[in-house]
């Protein structure tokens, strides 16, 4: 459903994954999504309530897929790092038609009070979404779930596109 889509967007998502992705897949017990597979459909909430379903948005164009670290007792400083570079980059995202989906995964009980405060005072532009994740249903999906000892899910990056 959605393959890697345009050389630049490759090789700025390129670079931000090597700025948030530093776990050897080998640990995972099961493989995430790869290059040219079919990445499973979802539906997650905003801070806010809404609902927002991957297809729909992929079917506007590439889709910027971030798996931040959610909260495992902090907030991680590389997720941090990533959204401000993804922010910084926002008017190229917005220029190659791109939206960008932020996932914040942890325990639903306090999720999004740490959402709000990774978010600070960060205004996300109108092409990116920050969604919740509760109780790692998507994380799992993904396979994407560090479960570990304060520890919530594998920081990782997708890029996608509706075909």
């Amino acid at each position: 459903m959605l393959p890697i889509v345009s050389r630049a967007l490759r090789l700025l998502v390129f670079a931000l994954m090597l700025l948030a992705t530093s776990i050897p897949s080998a640990t995972r017990a099961d493989a995430p999504p790869d290059l040219d597979s079919v990445a499973p459909d979802f539906t997650l909430s905003t801070l806010d309530d809404q609902k927002v379903v991957l297809s729909k948005v992929a079917a506007g164009g590439p889709v910027v897929l971030v798996v931040l670290r959610g909260y495992p007792g902090s907030q991680c400083p590389i997720c941090t790092a990533q959204v401000a570079a993804l922010l910084k980059g926002a008017a190229d995202l917005r220029n190659a038609g791109a939206r960008v989906l932020l996932i914040y995964p942890g325990p639903a009980g306090d999720l999004k009070a740490h959402a709000r405060e990774f978010l600070a005072s960060s205004k996300l532009p109108d092409n990116f979404s920050f969604l919740l994740d509760p109780n790692y249903t998507f994380t799992n999906s993904y396979h994407l779930r560090w479960d570990a000892p304060s520890e919530t899910a594998y920081p990782s990056t997708f890029v996608l596109d509706k075909d």
